[in-house]
């Protein structure tokens, strides 16, 4: 059943208020994120776990990174519910708000010395508040985005959404490159970890002022009526047309598009987690090399992004994102054992190309395609709870867990870069085997109520 009402005249000035809006949401879930990864991967093992072995305290810190991915899936079912049902704009002030109070909680957290198992337990806590913030924002951002974007050019415009991950990582690494190379290790074990961790803040109001002078959605603003037909007809348990085009959208081809979403994620997820999160330890810790090679890297390839994400939107819209889906994720699986091969040179130059390039096809190029398509293999009824659910439930799984498996895997492999190699590989053609499945959505009808065929 589709909506009549398709034909929205929205303002270039709405338009763009809307796209930074979204921009600065994504830009601080991922600064916010990085922050924590790479505090996670760099001294975390020491300031919260100082009694474990180097190896054993890096896994340890990976899994409390791991638990803001669980609390990210609770979050997604909470808050994407209430942006189906109140709307996208007033969740997303809500979230970015816990968002950004948590981040910067963790700057002031006692430490393990200071007061023993209490640190990790604060740690942990505020890691979950994050988490449950970040659940449906990017979700939340990404659906804004594109139920406000023309359908001709909805992969362009949603990749200034995805610019968002590029410029959160740029931030997070220069922030930490900074810290990394003018101060000492005492100094920066002492008080340095904190201060990236106080910027978020400044990123939070800056973007709760442009929520709230942006418009709802127009696609949520016709969904309202079908909202409040459903709601008296539960009341007087009637069984009517509206009633039935309720329905609609929870049984055609839901399942299916569920499952190619969590496919789609899981394979962008898991790359993002092994080569933003696990990589930086990996560097350090088995490789024995430089603090800042990684965030040298991170930085780089955040920067080439800013050309790459929207190059490959605008290419999605011309030629369909599902072939391009498929370029990128077989180019990815392919690069995988070249790319873990001159990481293991132990060549800094030679590392921070294979981060670049892994970065930019298995990460940020497939991000920048994922935002839109999910939003489109699903009907407007629950296009956010559901998008926002297979987004962290393949994360949760893929960018959660990975990291501590990829920890777990090194450590019992004696250092091996393969089983790294096989992850990618896996995390890649998943993604391609879901493009494959999948319909080409591109510039699909958003007011539809039910999901794609």
């Amino acid at each position: 059943m589709k909506n009549k009402n398709t034909d929205y005249h929205i303002s270039t000035k709405e338009l763009v208020k809307v796209t930074a809006s979204g921009w600065l949401g994504t830009a601080m879930e991922f600064m916010d994120f990085q922050l924590y990864s790479l505090a996670a991967a760099i001294v975390f093992n020491q300031i919260f776990f100082p009694e474990a072995s180097p190896a054993m305290g890096l896994i340890m810190a990976m899994g409390t990174y791991g638990a803001g991915y669980v609390a990210r899936l609770v979050g997604a079912y909470i808050f994407g519910r209430m942006g189906d049902k109140i709307g996208r704009k007033n969740v997303l002030v809500v979230t970015i708000m816990m968002m950004g109070i948590a981040t910067t909680l963790i700057g002031v957290l006692p430490t393990y010395q200071q007061v023993g198992i209490l640190a990790p337990i604060l740690l942990i806590v505020l890691r979950i508040i994050q988490g449950l913030g970040a659940g449906a924002e990017i979700s939340g951002a990404g659906v804004m985005v594109a139920e406000f974007a023309k359908p001709s050019k909805r992969g362009l415009v949603g990749s200034f959404v995805c610019l968002g991950t590029s410029s959160g990582t740029l931030l997070a690494n220069l922030v930490w490159t900074i810290i990394l190379t003018v101060q000492t290790e005492q100094q920066l074990l002492a008080w340095g970890w904190r201060i990236p961790f106080f910027l978020s803040l400044l990123t939070m109001i800056t973007a709760i002022i442009i929520r709230l002078h942006i418009k709802e959605s127009p696609v949520m603003e016709e969904k309202k009526k079908l909202l409040i037909e459903e709601r008296e007809n539960a009341v007087h348990s009637g069984s009517n047309l509206s009633k039935n085009k309720a329905n609609v959208a929870k049984t055609k081809n839901g399942k299916k598009n569920f499952f190619v979403a969590l496919g789609l994620r899981f394979g962008q997820a898991g790359n993002s987690g092994l080569l933003q999160t696990y990589m930086a330890g990996y560097i350090v810790t088995i490789l024995a090399l430089e603090k800042t090679i990684a965030t040298n890297a991170n930085i780089i390839s955040s920067l080439i992004s800013f050309i790459t994400i929207p190059v490959v939107g605008y290419i999605g819209d011309k030629i369909g994102r599902k072939k391009m889906y498929m370029i990128l994720s077989i180019a990815m699986a392919i690069f995988a054992i070249p790319m873990m091969m001159m990481i293991d040179s132990g060549n800094p130059v030679i590392i921070t190309i294979a981060l670049i390039l892994g970065l930019n096809i298995g990460v940020q190029g497939m991000f920048a395609l994922e935002n839109v398509v999910l939003a489109e293999l699903f009907g407007s009824k629950h296009r956010m709870t559901l998008m926002a659910l297979a987004k962290e439930i393949a994360g949760c799984i893929a960018t959660g867990f990975g990291p501590i498996i990829a920890a777990a895997l090194v450590a019992a492999f004696t250092n091996s870069w393969i089983p790294l190699a096989i992850m990618i590989i896996v995390f890649s053609l998943s993604a391609f085997i879901s493009a494959y499945a999948s319909a080409d959505t591109t510039g699909r009808n958003l007011n539809e109520l039910e999901d794609a065929a």
